[in-house]
């Protein structure tokens, strides 16, 4: 005997067989849906699960239906994409870890039909020859930028690593010490530095870096001039650093190439937005640069990617790197940075038509009256466990751009009614499992529904329909 009680026994010998569950109507519907050998391989399970149950103290066995529907509610759970739409309300416009920028219509537009069809990726149609694939986005990026001509990879580390590699490589590339950068996920400047194949010669100190630091570094070894914009921090107080269009002229004296990595990098200019100025693309190239990369999804609204611009002799070598294979873009993106780059030619909308400068932008008043709609349904929903409060809050851009400035946004803050800390990580956790995930953020002893990324109010209404918290308070 093993242990398990008789009457445990019996219940287990009524336990359908796998080919019974299998006939039942509804593992057939999820034979036809998933496959045959999924099935059956969730039918085990299933059977497995009701055997421990049975074995536990249950006192009565599943038959062939509730089996099959254990087993297709498995299937449908693990058919979810990993990759799972969520609500940002976490007040951070570019959040890294939520995919940064939204794309614009047009951009999905154009993905989704790169997507569907062949296209001429690097296929001239006018000549009937092979063609490359960078033409489609050329010329787009040297009207917004003033550049000679321009390339793109997969991402603006990759770009940075490709044009150190290409320019400076076994030579010396100098740069501020304050501009050793790092940023999410351990991108160090200096490791990025040393992989390229270039050697790292730091001048100046943290805070205060001057023209001579530069000069006194030059020498017949350097191959490269290096802006870092600081976008991901600020060092303030008694600092100095020398401007781009000073370093620029230091560059043109030496007969050094002068390479700037704006990092996030934008085409518009913000202040004209209302927003804080940050350093336009356009702007760089005018002061001097020889070269400047920045980011495809961040400030600039589009899929990722890696641009750099610049001199045509400089760009055409950094072609020819056999790393540039390597670090391309697929066509699916190609066609969303195209679409997304063309609404910058239209700038009278584009605040309209790009949801990054359009979350960016939102109005008080437009937030406040969307927490006005919202409160009372948020509130409803939690009844008396939780009390809803409208606050004034701040919205932060994200994925180091601009990280001193803050937009002053509207929030609901969800309360717990007891002031349990229990009961706020309870809500969090069960507001993660809804079916579409909805991510606040926790301050002051409140969980905050920051309203600024928040367009689909019908949506949101709609997923928290389906909120339960695992005490049973909701």
């Amino acid at each position: 005997m093993d242990g398990t009680p008789k009457a445990d026994l019996a219940g287990l010998r009524r336990l359908p067989a796998v080919d019974q569950v299998l006939k039942s109507p509804l593992a057939l519907a999820a034979a036809e849906r998933f496959g045959r050998a999924e099935t059956t391989t969730a039918v085990r399970a299933a059977l497995e699960e009701a055997r421990a149950t049975l074995k536990s103290g249950a006192a009565e066995p599943e038959d062939a239906d509730g089996l099959a529907s254990r087993a297709l509610a498995a299937l449908e759970a693990k058919a979810r994409p990993s990759l799972a739409p969520v609500f940002n309300l976490t007040g951070t416009v570019l959040h890294t870890n939520l995919g940064r920028a939204l794309l614009a219509e047009e951009a999905i537009a154009a993905a989704t039909a790169a997507m569907r069809s062949a296209v001429a990726l690097e296929y001239d149609l006018d000549s009937g020859k092979r063609g490359e694939r960078d033409d489609h986005v050329r010329d787009l990026l040297c009207r917004l930028t003033g550049a000679e001509d321009a390339t793109v990879v997969n991402n603006n580390a990759a770009a940075v690593l490709l044009v150190l590699n290409s320019l400076a490589a076994e030579r010396d590339s100098i740069v501020s010490r304050g501009e050793l950068i790092e940023i999410g996920g351990a991108f160090r400047m200096p490791d990025i530095m040393a992989r390229a194949g270039t050697r790292l010669v730091e001048v100046g100190t943290t805070n205060r870096t001057h023209p001579k630091d530069y000069r006194s570094a030059l020498s017949p070894e350097t191959g490269l001039l290096v802006k870092v914009h600081t976008s991901n921090y600020r060092i303030e107080g008694f600092t100095a650093e020398v401007a781009p269009k000073d370093l620029a002229a230091i560059a043109r004296e030496a007969d050094v190439p002068l390479f700037n990595d704006l990092g996030s990098g934008t085409l518009a200019d913000l202040a004209a937005h209302g927003l804080v100025h940050e350093p336009t693309v356009r702007e760089s190239v005018l002061e001097g640069a020889d070269i400047v990369t920045f980011s495809g999804d961040k400030l600039l609204g589009g899929p990722q990617a890696g641009f750099i611009v610049g001199r045509r002799d400089l760009i055409a070598a950094i072609n020819r790197n056999p790393m540039k294979r390597a670090l391309r873009v697929d066509k699916i993106r190609l066609a969303a940075l195209e679409a997304t780059l063309k609404l910058y030619l239209d700038p009278d909308r584009l605040a309209q038509r790009l949801p990054t400068l359009r979350l960016l932008t939102r109005t008080a008043d437009d937030m406040a009256a969307q927490a006005a709609r919202m409160a009372p349904m948020v509130a409803a929903r939690l009844g008396d466990t939780f009390r809803v409060e409208t606050r004034a809050c701040k919205s932060q851009i994200g994925s180091g751009a601009l990280p001193l400035e803050t937009l002053p946004s509207t929030a609901l803050a969800l309360i717990p009614a007891d002031g349990s800390g229990r009961r706020l990580s309870a809500l969090a956790d069960a507001l993660r499992r809804l079916p579409v995930p909805v991510i606040g953020r926790v301050e002051d002893q409140a969980l905050i529904f920051d309203l600024r990324c928040l367009e689909d109010e019908a949506g949101l209404a709609a997923t928290l329909a389906h909120l339960e918290l695992s005490d049973g308070t909701v």
